[in-house]
């Protein structure tokens, strides 16, 4: 076998074992991949009961109940079209109040009830931490003195 027909069958093993492993891959992640879905999404093509999604919306006001066993948790997350019902067993962040923004990772039960796994509060873009208040972020230097010690 010549040096030239020895490289041909090796760069097509190695296409071979590429494609093999990207296949291998995408199975892989088939029922690990969710797909991000806002309300409006949900209400024009409702995804498959059962599902793995990730919902993302605003906490709607007033929307928040807590149940007696103190950890089961009912709100609405809406965006600007829809409103989705949703329900999470579990302790909520301490960003999760009504208004924030919220991401929840679940399933859509038979009902339509989005029933949330985990949940993640968001809070905006102008959001800064306290300890960051006083700083003016284009100097670099204090605006007030209750930070310097």
């Amino acid at each position: 076998m010549k040096a030239k027909h020895q490289r041909l069958t090796l760069a097509l093993l190695a296409v071979v074992a590429l494609v093999g492993a990207g296949l291998l891959a995408a199975y892989a992640l088939q029922d690990q991949a969710s797909y991000f879905y806002t309300p409006s999404d949900i209400a024009q093509q409702q995804p498959e009961a059962g599902a793995a999604i990730r919902l993302g919306g605003m906490v709607e006001e007033g929307s928040i109940q807590r149940s007696a066993d103190g950890v089961t948790v009912q709100f609405i997350v809406q965006d600007a079209g829809a409103r989705q019902k949703v329900t999470y067993t579990g302790i909520t962040p301490d960003l999760f109040v009504e208004g924030s923004g919220v991401v929840a990772d679940g399933r859509l039960d038979a009902n339509g009830m989005f029933v949330a796994e985990t949940l993640l509060a968001k809070h905006d873009e102008n959001y800064i931490p306290r300890e960051l208040e006083g700083i003016d972020m284009t100097s670099g230097k204090h605006k007030t003195e209750t930070l310097v010690q």
